[in-house]
C-alpha cells in the first residue's frame, strides 16, 4: 500500500507521519516535492538553499519514485505530501496509484501556528485552496487532526480500517528525538514534535486572530468547511 497524505502546514502531518513510521511494515518519505517547488518558484522560505541542495529537484523524478521500488524493503510507504507543493507543471498522475487521504485542521489554529514561525504568510502558504482543488481532483479520505488529537486510538483504527489497513499500537508512541527521514527543513519547524512521544491532547479554544489574520481565516475557511464535511 502506498499512501499520499496530504495536508497544509503545522497541521499534525509530523506526527503523523511518525505515528506511521513507527510501523515496522512502513517506509515514510517526508514532502518529496517540497524541493522542486522552492526551486521552481524561488519562494523565500527558511533553509531553501539548504533544502535545494540535499532533495531532489526534478518533479518529474520524485513524481516516478512515488510508485518506484519501496525503501528499505517494507510492505508499505507513507508520503507525506503538501498540496501547495503541486504547482502547475507537476505531475500528479503517480497519486491515482495511491491511497489518497486529506488530513485537515481548522484555519485559526494553522494560521496561528505558522505566523509564529513565518512573518510574511499569504494564502497559498497554508494550501487550503489547493487542498480543495486537490481533493476535487483526485479525491480520497478526510481526517481532521482535531478528531485524531481528541482520540488518537480510535481515529488511526477507523483511518486503518477505511483503508484496509491492519491497525498497530505502534504508532500511537513513538521515542523522541529526530529521525533519519526527516527533510532538512526539520531544524527549523520540528522542534515540538522531536520533544513528543506520541500525539498531544485536545486542543483548547480557537486562537483569536486580528489584522492581516482576519483576511487570511475569511478566506481559508469555506474550504476548511467543504473538506470537514467529508471527514472520517
Amino acid at each position: 500500500m502506498r499512501i499520499a497524505m496530504w495536508s497544509g502546514p503545522r497541521n499534525l502531518s509530523t506526527a503523523m507521519m511518525y505515528a506511521f513510521g513507527n510501523r515496522p511494515d512502513f517506509a515514510v518519505w517526508d514532502e518529496p516535492f517540497y524541493a522542486p517547488y522552492l526551486a521552481k518558484t524561488g519562494f523565500d522560505h527558511p533553509l531553501a538553499a539548504e533544502i535545494i541542495a540535499a532533495h531532489d529537484i526534478d518533479p518529474a523524478k520524485v513524481a516516478a519514485r512515488c510508485l518506484d521500488t519501496i525503501p528499505d524493503e517494507k510492505q508499505h510507504f507513507y508520503m507525506k505530501h503538501m498540496p501547495h507543493h503541486m504547482i502547475d507543471g507537476f505531475p500528479i498522475d503517480w497519486a491515482k496509484g495511491c491511497v489518497n487521504v486529506h488530513l485537515i485542521r481548522h484555519p485559526a489554529r494553522v494560521i496561528a501556528s505558522y505566523g509564529a514561525k513565518r512573518v510574511n504568510m499569504t494564502d497559498d502558504d497554508i494550501g487550503f485552496r489547493q487542498q480543495v482543488a486537490l481533493f476535487d481532483q483526485i479525491g480520497g479520505l478526510v481526517i481532521d487532526s482535531a478528531d485524531i488529537r481528541q482520540n488518537p486510538e480510535m481515529m488511526l483504527k477507523r483511518l486503518c480500517t477505511a483503508i484496509g489497513l491492519a491497525f498497530d499500537p505502534a504508532m500511537l508512541a513513538w521515542p523522541p528525538g529526530p529521525r533519519a527521514d526527516d527533510g532538512v527543513w526539520a531544524a527549523h519547524w520540528y522542534n515540538a514534535v522531536h520533544q513528543s512521544t506520541g500525539f498531544s491532547g485536545a486542543e483548547d479554544a480557537l486562537p483569536v486572530l486580528a489584522g492581516r489574520d482576519l483576511k487570511l481565516i475569511e478566506n481559508a475557511l469555506p474550504h476548511y468547511e467543504k473538506l470537514a464535511r467529508h471527514r472520517l
